[in-house]
This record gives C-alpha cells, structure tokens and sequence, in this order.
C-alpha cells in the first residue's frame, strides 16, 4: 500500500503533497493521509475531445455549481467549455479512493439541498444519479451510565413522528408534544424561502434609478420576494425572528430536554464559526433544513458511489448537451482586454483560450484576488473583497474500517447494521453547554478538546463504498480554527487532533480504533489548498446575515456580475449560498445568457 499512495499522491502538485505517516496494526498496513490526495473515482469524461481556442463561455472550476452553470448555458445555445485544476471533477462534491477499495465522499458527504427543478431539468437519474434515502437520520448516543444495567439513552429522529415522540418523551413529555408542531412550524418558514433560491436578489440599482423601462423591468425581480412574503403571511415576524435570533432563544422557548436542543442546535452551526447562542444561527439551521429530496421535505442521503456521483451525473448531463469539460486545466488568470472586458483565459501552461464570458466557480476572494488582473480592479473594490468572512471551524475526518463501529447507546454485536448506523450520528452533543465550550475553544486559538462530531457511515447503505464487511466513516468535526494560536498546523497537530475525534468516538463505541485501517485529516488550511475552499469555508464565505441576499458576496455585487464586464460569479459564494444545490449555477446561467441577448 505504501507504494500505491506514493505513486497516486504524487499526481497533485508538489505543494500539495504532504507527509503521509503510516504504521503496523493488527497485522494490517494502516495509513494516516494528512491532506493529502489520492485515486479518484470521479474522473474527467472528456477523454479524447480536444480543447479549443475560442468558446463562448469559459467556466473556471468543476465543482457542481459550474458543472450545471454550464449545462444550462449549453442548452441556451451558449457554447461552454469547463476548466477544471484538479485531475478530478466535482469540487467539493467528489468522491476519492483515498485507501484501495474505499471510496469517500472526500469533503461534501450528504445530499438534500439540490433543486428539484434542476434534479428534472437535468435528467440526474437517467445520468446515473443514485440516492439512498436515510430513515431515521439522526442519532444522538449519551455518555452515561445504563440504568440497572440498561445501555444508555438515545435520541433518535426520522420521519416516523409518532416514534419521534416516543423517543423525545424518554427525556421530556412536554417537549414530545411540542415536536409536531415545532417541525411544521419550521417546515412553513423554510418553505417560503423557496421562491428566493432560484432567481437573483432583488436588482436594487435599476430599481431605483435609470428610465422608466429599466425599472418596470427590475420590478420583475421583486416577485420573488413578494412570492415569499405571501407564503409567510402572519409569520412573518417569526422569520425574521429565526434568521436573526440565536437559535437558542427560539429552541428554549419549545424545548426544555438538553440533548433535543443540542441535536437540533447542530445544524444551527454546522459548517459554520458560530455558537447556538449567537445572533443569526437560526438562520443556519433554516438553510439546513429547507431542501428536499425524493420529494420528502427536508430529508438527507447518500449519494451512491459518494459525492461524485452527483458531480458526475451533471457533467454527463452537460456533455449530452455539447459542453466540452476537461480536467488538469489549471487557470493562471482571466484574459482582461483594453476596453476593460473579460476576452478569455490563460491557463498555467500559458495557453491561451478566448471566450465571449468567463464564469468563476471559484470563491469571490480567489476569483478577484487571484484570477484577476489586480489593475483592472479599483483599490476599493479589493479592499472590500478583503473583507467577505471565511472563517471556518471545520475539520474534515474520512476514516477506513474493518468492522462498523458498536455504539454503547445501540448495540450490534452481531456486526449488522442497525437503523441508527445510517444516521448523522451526533457526539458529543448531550447538551448545548459542551457545543458553546467546544467554540470558544476554537475562538481561542485552540483545537476543540471535547469536539462536536457529526457521523455518517454511507456504506451501511451503499455497498459500493467499501470491501465486504468494511466500511467508510466521514467525521465532520467543529470546532478548530484556521490557526493554532497564530502558527500553522503541524502534522504532529493534525495527528494529535485526529487522535482526540477518535478518543471521543471510542468512548462511545469502543474498539472503534482498533478497527481503523486508514484516516484523512483535512483541517481549514487542507480544506483550502485541496478544494480551493478559501479559509477552508465549506459555504465559500459565511452564511451571516451580512454576507446573504443583496450582501452576498457584498452589497453591491449580488447579481453574479463583477466590476469586469464579462467576467460572472456562478459558486456558493453567490446567493443563495452554500452546500450541493445548484442554485447559483443555475441563476448565474440565466444572467449571462440575458446579457449576451441584449448586447
């Protein structure tokens, strides 16, 4: 095996590579990857097209918001090539053999958020897009002592609300009574969010001034806001509430039962630098929980073969349309002519490609501070683009294992998957209290000591992932910062945190590290020089109330164009914002084709 990694890490950029330390166990050679890359199994499928000089329209980036950027533009007529860096489509939304015969879903791991209309217009099932639906999906073991030799309690949540109930009530009646009616009340407010998601904000500049056509015209782009203001109705005040409250307030005031509020303040702060009892969170959760899947409301699962079956379903899609996508194609910068207009790109290698548009699926930070020619920028353009919030608490854990873990709360000795195994298992999240420790740990310089885990074991339900009777494990950890009391991470720090995360999980499944036969430990700084994550920012910059809507990435660019006519923002650092959901893409397409009718 030793070899294998060799010879596959080697693939990345030298820069990428990083040590990777290995050691004997149980007579198995198990290896630890510390942001490193390996095979793929999501490759490009442009074998044998040749790239050409001139396109229409450039993508920069193949991660999924550019992949169907691309398709939509294709089929708008719009000839589209996509320019990928890595040997591997998909972005964040990949899957990798990181170990042979174990296929994770390397960054991005569950799916829900992707539009509906997207998932139909795109045909993604008849592209071989496969999701495993999860039920029940969350799982939250205690630490505690079983009562007269009991295993300890659980909470588990699904679709069934009357076992919802029941398993609520083992903490509290109240609140096993209150749930109902705490989810429908969610469900209506993440429901009137929909009209927002797939068209652009409100077009404040041709609104308020311009002829009188212009604004008749940027009228069109107050329905959706109108669409949703109805839906809400007399709620109103509550969403305004739920986006700009702690979401502690609001879970306070349904709930009394520590580890409800703790496993639904989760997803108040998954992915994100923040704590339940900070303004906004509640807005985090509302993301979380408005997408669909299978046309059931709010559910999560897994995509088939990993992540990258998404990515590649779409890439398919685009293809079949006559999109061009090629991978290796690493971008040095954006082509500015003298009349101030994008004309184009030229790669690393210093080929030169010309195109009517160019859109970055980059972040907006790499894409103006990287891509573009900084003299074609003003100063206070710059300035403000040094300003958009990257800050993330997130490490990213992809574990191999020769046996599915055993939980204390759950157990399965007989090895078999039980309904809580295809969960998001949460750790360390008995109570609200360890989540707030856990961050200021963090806020501190300090990796958390007692992190809040999210737990997913896709291959319970997905036998292409690993080897018989082997499984792969994804740990989404929180909280870590960016630096370690202002130096970078060390591998010794990368290992020591990876041996904390595994400390915690053997607590509550032991025997869980003697099953490990190889981990990947992706902190924020992997996060970015891997993924081109910038801060390591899963959602290409926070999801703060500043930074979403017609302040996303910032106040006065949030119609997907830039300063450099030509040149569009169509990735998650667009509204709507992050996770697999297309929405950028897709509205980012439908921008550039109206300019491109118009002029």
């Amino acid at each position: 095996m030793a070899s294998y990694l060799i010879n596959t890490l080697l693939r990345e950029r030298g820069t990428d590579v990083m040590a990777a330390a290995m050691w004997t166990h149980r007579g198995q050679r198990s290896v630890a990857v510390a942001g490193t890359v390996a095979r793929s199994t999501c490759r490009s499928r442009s074998t044998g097209i040749a790239l050409k000089s001139q396109y229409d329209a450039l993508v920069i980036g193949g991660g999924h918001n550019g992949l169907v950027a691309a398709a939509y533009l294709q089929k708008g007529g719009v000839k589209t090539a996509v320019l990928e860096r890595r040997y591997v489509l998909g972005g964040a939304a990949v899957s990798e053999e990181i170990f042979p015969g174990y296929h994770f879903s390397r960054c991005s791991y569950l799916l829900s958020l992707l539009r509906p209309h997207i998932y139909r217009d795109l045909e993604l099932k008849k592209h071989g897009l496969k999701v495993y639906m999860r039920d029940p999906h969350a799982f939250t073991p205690m630490l505690e002592e079983g009562v007269n030799g009991a295993p300890p309690r659980s909470l588990i949540l699904g679709s069934d609300m009357a076992m919802n109930q029941r398993e609520i009530g083992k903490f509290s009646q109240k609140d096993a009574k209150a749930f109902p009616d705490f989810v429908a009340h969610l469900e209506k407010l993440a429901g009137a969010i929909q009209p927002l998601l797939d068209a652009p904000p409100v077009n404040i500049p041709e609104l308020t001034s311009g002829s009188l056509r212009k604004r008749l015209a940027a009228a069109k782009t107050l329905m959706p806001l109108v669409n949703c203001g109805l839906k809400l109705g007399k709620n109103i005040p509550d969403m305004y509430e739920i986006i700009t409250a702690p979401i502690m307030k609001i879970l306070n005031r349904w709930f009394d039962s520590e580890p409800l509020r703790a496993t639904l303040a989760t997803d108040a702060v998954i992915g994100a630098m923040t704590s339940p009892s900070n303004p906004g969170s509640g807005y985090v959760l509302l993301h979380h929980v408005m997408g669909e899947l299978e046309k059931e409301k709010g559910a999560w699962g897994y995509v088939e073969g990993g992540m990258g079956g998404v990515s590649q379903a779409i890439a398919s899609a685009a293809q079949s349309y006559g999109v061009d996508i090629f991978t290796e194609k690493d971008v040095e910068q954006v082509l500015v002519g003298s009349d101030g207009a994008a004309r184009g790109v030229v790669l690393k290698d210093g080929t030169e490609i010309s195109s009517k548009v160019v859109l970055s699926n980059a972040t907006p930070y790499a894409t103006f501070k990287n891509l573009t020619p900084q003299a074609a920028l003003s100063p206070e353009f710059i300035k403000a683009v040094d300003q958009i919030d990257y800050t993330s608490p997130v490490t990213k854990i992809n574990v191999a294992v020769d046996k599915l873990p055993n939980f204390l709360a759950s157990p399965t000795p007989d090895g078999k998957p039980g309904p809580h195994h295809q969960c998001s298992i949460h750790l360390n999240c008995e109570s609200v209290e360890l989540l707030e420790t856990a961050y200021k740990e963090a806020l501190n310089g300090h990796p958390s000591a007692r992190p809040m885990l999210e737990m997913t074991i896709p291959s319970v339900l997905d036998p292409t992932l690993a080897p018989p009777g082997c499984h792969v494990v994804s740990l989404f950890t929180q909280f870590t910062p960016y630096h370690i009391q202002g130096r970078e991470w060390t591998d010794q720090d990368r290992d020591a945190f990876g041996d904390t995360v595994f400390d915690w999980v053997e607590q509550y499944a032991p025997g869980f590290k003697k099953s490990v036969v190889g981990r990947d430990i992706l902190t924020p700084p992997d996060l970015e020089r891997i993924f081109g994550l910038t801060g390591g920012n899963i959602f290409h910059g926070s999801m703060s109330l500043d930074q979403l809507y017609l302040a996303r990435p910032f106040p006065f660019l949030s119609d997907y164009r830039s300063p450099i006519k030509g040149l569009y923002l169509c990735g998650s650092g667009c509204h709507p914002g992050g996770g697999v959901m297309g929405s950028p893409g897709w509205n980012a397409a439908l921008t550039v084709i109206a300019d491109l009718k118009r002029h």
